[in-house]
């Protein structure tokens, strides 16, 4: 087994009478960017501590490289979980300085890249004897994104890595992560809600619904297995006959579905009298995870 695959089987997370994780399972392998969404309270954070060894769990188990990950030093080394710095400690302004974490950081990953570190530092125009709390949310955001790449830890998760950043920073830190994968091959987990924008990064998506995961496939795999159809009502429903029909939408006569099928059964709406389109990503997932239950 590859030391730095990690693996969660059977994993339950509650917090009181909230069943946040339920009996999850799932593999990510070396080498390859994940991308992870799921609503707001669909539980992103929460897994992504267990995998990472900064929650517990009632059951179920973790592994890296088939090593337990709860308080094993030797597996954690291997694993970096990056998310936003804390404005705030127990009620308190955060007055640690950025450089601090940057120390703290040297001496817990044993693949720290000082001297990318300070190249980030200078890309990102950070001063290290800047105080947390006075920074901008979008520069605790670029505290945070240069751990995670100069941890040169081999599996590196980030938790809405780009929630403070504007449209040209977010732009940049998506070119830097594919640097970084093309010279090291790293294991990056992304979890985001700007969905379509991360699309192209991401080479495996996972879609995390009621405490599961719901779908696990390479990113135009799963897109291809969808699609728009619309039409005169009848019509549209002659031609998805056959199809999973996740939401439809009526305008008049006229109806629209997002449909899911395989390659064959997909290839059929041609033969009706529709409308046939293609979905995106962030149309995939509002199709799977926002509706309450898809027509069979």
């Amino acid at each position: 087994m590859n030391e730095c695959t990690l693996r969660a089987a059977g994993l339950n997370k509650s917090y009181g009478t909230n069943h946040v994780l339920r009996d999850l399972d799932v593999v990510l392998e070396p080498g390859k960017i994940y991308g992870l969404i799921g609503r707001n309270g669909a539980g992103k954070t929460t897994l992504l501590g267990c995998l990472t060894g900064q929650n517990t769990f009632q059951s179920g188990e973790v592994t890296c490289g088939g090593e337990k990950v709860w308080e094993n030093r030797r597996a954690l080394e291997r694993i970096c979980f990056s998310r936003e710095l804390p404005e705030t400690v127990m009620g308190s302004r955060n007055s640690q300085k950025i450089g601090h974490y940057l120390n703290a950081a040297m001496v817990f990953f044993p693949n720290w890249d000082q001297k990318y570190a300070e190249a980030l530092l200078k890309e990102f125009n950070l001063d290290p004897k800047k105080k947390i709390y006075a920074l901008s949310r979008g520069q605790r955001s670029m505290v945070t994104i240069l751990i995670a790449l100069a941890s040169k830890a081999p599996v590196t998760i980030l938790d809405e890595p780009v929630s403070g950043l504007d449209v040209v920073m977010r732009e940049r830190f998506y070119q830097l992560l594919l640097e970084e994968f093309s010279r090291s091959e790293r294991t990056f987990v992304v979890s985001t809600h700007i969905i379509e924008e991360a699309a192209a990064v991401f080479e495996e998506v996972l879609f995390l619904d009621r405490g599961q995961i719901i779908e696990h496939a390479p990113v135009d795999e799963l897109v291809d297995q969808f699609r728009y159809v619309s039409g005169l009502a009848e019509e549209v429903d002659r031609a998805c006959t056959g199809l999973t029909v996740l939401s439809t939408q009526d305008m008049g006569r006229r109806r629209t579905a997002a449909v899911r099928g395989g390659e064959k059964a997909l290839a059929e709406l041609s033969s009706y009298d529709v409308d046939v389109a293609p979905l995106n990503l962030q149309n995939v997932f509002v199709a799977l995870c926002g509706q309450e239950h898809p027509q069979a």
